[in-house]
């Protein structure tokens, strides 16, 4: 019976937070070990399934036209260099205070997502047009404009996420939101990238997580519906407008869920 119901947690979770562009396992993990799963099995599965969700989902993504690819290369990229970096930091700071800081920022991304109105047509013009000469073009700039673009929110989205151990999903989406990039391409991007960084998260942990064959397969099932369906409502059904507000509202239920295990 625990298989089952952890089957319909992914499912559920799975659905609504890749509309975001982000993985799940930051809320199936607690409940995971809510349901009385053991803590490295939890981590393990969690892992797992986001890989296997993001790559389900960012196959329709793809379809719809909406990853930028020539983005995602150099997020990607400097995100993996400097994740390590990021994890070995981690000794040397106070990791409370850092945890604070990220929370912070948390709240002012969402603030952002869902009370920041652009300054007039022209600001919103002068934006799709910087992104479309530098990012979504064959204009022979856009090998710069991606790297410009990339590599820092990729940089910075990887070391934070080594220093405190969350997702980079959490960074990249706005970040990017906040460069002026449609929240639908933005979400659909990191979905791609969160695909390598969670298995490169499994692969480290499998060792010691011993992954559950029957719980896997009710949960396995979960990720690929949640996250097929998730793809379809975010590409299909909702507007730029309702999955900033979607991201928003996530990003400050990711921020009182740190808040509330830093001080529990």
């Amino acid at each position: 019976m625990m298989e089952v119901w952890a089957g319909l947690v992914t499912f559920t979770a799975t659905t609504i937070l890749t509309v975001a562009g982000v993985g799940a396992a930051f809320i199936l993990v607690p409940i995971y070990l809510a349901l009385g799963i053991e803590l490295h099995t939890a981590m393990s599965t969690a892992l797992l399934l986001n890989g296997i969700s993001m790559i389900f989902a960012s196959i329709t993504f793809a379809r719809e036209k909406l990853i930028l690819w020539r983005l995602a290369l150099p997020i990607l990229l400097a995100a993996t260099v400097l994740s390590p970096a990021g994890a070995y930091a981690s000794q040397f700071v106070p990791r409370n205070h850092l945890l604070l800081l990220f929370i912070a920022f948390l709240l002012f991304a969402a603030s952002m997502m869902l009370f920041y109105k652009p300054g007039g047509k022209k600001k919103d013009e002068q934006a799709a047009m910087f992104i479309s000469r530098h990012v979504t073009t064959d204009h022979k700039e856009a090998v710069k404009g991606m790297w410009t673009i990339g590599a820092p929110v990729g940089g910075v989205a990887g070391f934070l996420g080594g220093l405190l151990g969350v997702g980079g999903g959490n960074i990249i989406v706005p970040a990017l939101v906040w460069l002026g990039i449609p929240a639908k391409k933005a979400s659909a991007t990191s979905s791609f990238i969160v695909i390598f960084s969670s298995l490169a998260g499994f692969a480290g942990r499998a060792s010691i997580g011993n992954l559950d064959g029957v719980l896997l397969a009710y949960t396995v099932a979960g990720s690929i519906g949640g996250a097929l369906i998730g793809s379809w409502l975010m590409s299909k059904k909702l507007q730029n407008k309702q999955v900033k507000v979607i991201i928003g509202v996530l990003l400050y239920v990711i921020a009182g869920k740190m808040l509330f295990d830093l001080w529990r």
